[in-house]
Parts: structure tokens; C-alpha cells; sequence
């Protein structure tokens, strides 16, 4: 990775889209900092530090402390990626949405858009209730005109962080809203790490748990870097065809089937959906729903269990649906076909595709499983071991695989860079 990274900074063209990426990335930290107007910064954090925000704790991890510090980004990008799934959800159900979604260029900036559209309204509508709901008690505002001023402040920062990630994604490195969330993340570590320090010198947590959290966080780690990585070469033939004198194909090669197409995706969009029913509570009652508190979220002692069972299928459902809009085998295996290919053993069209199907479905059971395991089992250990550590499973799968997926992208880049000058 660091040679590669080495590499890449001495080409001028990737070089100036790290720096850009960088500083984009630097403007969202610097914009978690502008606080909100209007609002008692000191009663927000008593109601952090008091634990009685229950799900923000961990939303707050994910958005690099916005929501303690109720910064313009408060909402960060959550409206965005719920607005995303409903879009992906409605594209299977309505056929119209899915012919326009296999357009091309021009039906994916038409998704993309009302995405934006569909994000705008989640993050009024979350503006709105925030300032009316759990955070009411911290609103200083007087008259509607100072209300108001808050719920522009937190509908804009979401929509800035939006348009940031795109730009990103178009003149930087990476895929913008992943880095946004990886960004956050990151900025929380020392403060975690440090808070866990403390606790262990004053003996609210001991040593022996802490480091045998450690090693679960370095089998982590270990497990997504393998899954990042891990492949299923699918051997391909290409018949021997004459043109004119010429004779083309005969050549091999392979179909890579990653273990997990999906990436990070299924994990954030688990996350997203499980964290809505108590932030919806959160909203439009001044206390956290008891019932919810105990039977959907981590702090209870039923819900823990529940939270866990819903994560793993989440992810699971998440892995597949993704995988299979990113793998198309009906479409696949007529390209191969089209161009005199095919899997030794397996005859072109039907069968190719049913077979490619079933070796998709093996190893994305995999990958959606052991995904869905390590986002978990942090969790429950925490839970077990009453170990205080929000830095857990997701945050660790999150931060992994946006850094593996952002160094590929380098890669590619890199590549052709070179494929350039090789033609030039």
C-alpha cells in the first residue's frame, strides 16, 4: 500500500486529485467544527456525557463527533444514504425506475438525482424534527425567524456534504460519500483510544478485556483485508476464429468473482436502517422510548440479541442485492457468448449463466456471512465483558474497506497512466 501510494505521488495527474481529495476532506473537518447558531453547545454535551442520547453515541462515532459538538454537519450524510436505499429498493419493485436505471449514463444521473431530491426531503424533514424533538431543551432560538436560521443551517451542511462527496468521486480519489464516513470515523480514534486509557488507569476497565478486544479488532481487520481481496477465477476459452489470413482467439483467461462484490455497502446500509426506528423516537419524544431502548438498540439486554439477529440479515440481504446489480449472469454470459467465449466444461448461453449464478450465490454466502459476523461479534463481546468501546466491528469493516477500495482505485489509475504511455 505505502509503495503504492509512493508511486502514485509521482504522477503529476493522480498526485493533484490526492491533494484535492485531502483538502476536500480537510473542509468537512473543518466544517464539523462551525457549531449550529442558536444552540446551548453545554446541554448537548451533558446529554452525551449523561448517556442519554442512546443510538446518536454511535452515530455520532460514525459522523466524526457532529452530533456532540451539533456542528452544521449534525445530520452528515445519513438522509443521503437512507434516500439511496429506498431508490435502490423502489428501482426492483417499479419497472419503470429499472428501465430508466439500465439507460446508461443518462439513467444513472437521473437515479443519482433523485437521490438528491430524496435526500433533501429526509434532511428537512430530520432538521425539522431534531430541533422540534430530542434536541428541543438546547434551542436558544427566539421567534421563527431564529428557528429557521437552525433548520437551514443543518438542511444546508448535509446538502454541502453531498455535493462534496460527489466532487470527490468526479476529481479526486475514492468514492467521496465512502471517504466522508471514513473521515469521521478516523477522527474519532485518538479520542477513543485515549478514553480508553483513562478507564483503564482508574479501573473502570480491565486491561485483560481491553487487549482481547485488541486482538478481535486485528482478526478484523485480517478478515476484511482477505475478503477485499478474495477471488474465484472462473477459467474462460476463447474459440479459434480465421479473419482473412488472420487467425484470432485460443487465448485463456479468467472471470474474477470477488468474495465480496458489495464492499462496505451492505454494512453502512444496516447500520443506517437499524439506527432509524430510535433516532425517529429520538426526534419527537424528549426521552428515549423505553420499549425501543430495550428491544431494538444495543443498551438493552434483549435488544442487544435482536440488534444483532437484525444486523447479520440486513447485511446479508444488502450483500446480495448489491451483488446481484453489480453481476449480472443473464447479461454475462450472452457477452461471452457474443464474443466466442466460454467456461471449459459448460455450454455457452443457459447453462453458462446458471452456472455462473450458482458460483456467485456459494461465495457471496461467504462474504455475507462473514461480514455480518464481524460487524457483530464486537458487539455481544462488548456486551458480555461490559467493555464501553463504541469503536467497534461496523467502524473497523467501514474504515478497512474504504481504504483497500480507495489504494485499487490508485491502482487503476496508475494503470492507465501507463497503458498511455506505452501508446504514446
Amino acid at each position: 500500500m505505502l509503495s503504492t501510494l509512493r508511486n502514485a505521488w509521482r504522477i503529476p495527474d493522480i498526485r493533484k486529485r490526492i491533494i484535492f481529495t485531502l483538502l476536500m476532506l480537510l473542509v468537512i473537518r473543518l466544517g464539523s467544527s462551525i457549531p449550529v447558531p442558536y444552540m446551548d453547545k453545554e446541554i448537548i454535551k451533558q446529554m452525551f456525557e449523561m448517556g442519554q442520547v442512546g443510538v446518536l453515541e454511535f452515530l455520532d462515532l460514525m459522523a466524526g463527533g457532529t452530533f456532540s459538538n451539533f456542528s452544521i454537519f449534525a445530520i452528515n450524510i445519513y438522509p443521503y444514504i437512507t434516500a439511496s436505499i429506498i431508490i435502490q429498493l423502489l428501482t426492483i419493485a417499479i419497472p419503470r425506475l429499472e428501465e430508466i436505471a439500465k439507460e446508461g449514463e443518462a439513467g444513472r444521473k437521473k437515479m443519482a438525482q433523485w437521490t438528491k431530491y430524496g435526500a433533501l426531503i429526509l434532511a428537512v424533514i430530520q432538521a425539522i424534527a431534531m430541533t422540534r424533538g430530542f434536541f428541543q431543551s438546547a434551542v436558544i432560538a427566539k421567534g421563527f425567524l431564529q428557528n429557521t436560521i437552525i433548520i437551514v443551517s443543518l438542511i444546508a451542511g448535509t446538502s454541502f456534504l453531498v455535493w462534496l462527496g460527489d466532487l470527490i468521486t468526479d476529481r479526486g480519489i475514492g468514492n467521496g460519500i465512502s471517504l466522508i464516513i471514513f473521515v469521521g470515523i478516523i477522527s474519532r480514534l485518538p479520542s477513543e483510544i485515549l478514553k480508553s486509557i483513562r478507564l483503564v488507569r482508574v479501573g473502570a476497565l480491565s486491561l485483560i478485556k481491553l487487549i482481547l478486544f485488541l486482538i478481535v479488532a486485528l482478526i478484523i481487520i485480517t478478515v476484511v483485508v482477505a475478503l477485499q481481496e478474495g477471488e474465484r477465477r472462473i477459467p474462460v476459452q476463447y474459440a479459434k476464429r480465421v479473419v482473412g489470413r488472420k487467425m484470432y482467439g485460443g487465448q485463456s483467461t479468467h472471470i474474477p468473482l470477488k468474495v465480496s462484490m458489495a464492499g462496505v455497502i451492505p454494512v453502512i446500509f444496516s447500520t443506517s436502517l437499524l439506527a432509524f426506528p430510535q433516532t425517529i423516537a429520538l426526534f419527537f419524544k424528549k426521552q428515549p422510548s423505553e420499549w425501543i431502548t430495550k428491544y431494538l438498540t444495543v443498551q438493552g439486554n434483549v435488544g442487544i440479541w435482536v440488534y444483532s439477529i437484525l444486523n447479520v440479515l440486513l447485511i446479508i440481504f444488502f450483500t446480495y442485492f448489491y451483488t446481484a446489480i453489480q453481476f449480472n449472469t443473464v447479461e454475462y454470459s450472452k457477452n461471452l457468448q457474443q464474443y466466442g467465449g466460454f467456461i471449459p466444461g459448460i455450454r455457452p448461453g443457459r447453462p453458462t449463466s446458471d452456472y455462473l449464478n450458482k458460483v456467485i450465490s456459494r461465495i457471496t454466502f461467504v462474504g455475507a456471512m462473514s461480514l455480518a459476523l464481524i460487524a457483530s461479534l464486537p458487539i455481544i463481546l462488548s456486551h458480555l465483558f461490559k467493555l464501553n468501546v463504541n469503536f467497534g466491528g461496523t467502524a473497523i469493516i467501514i474504515v478497512v474497506g474504504v481504504a483497500l477500495e480507495t489504494v485499487k482505485q490508485i491502482e487503476s489509475q496508475m494503470l492507465m497512466r501507463h497503458y498511455k504511455g506505452f501508446l504514446k
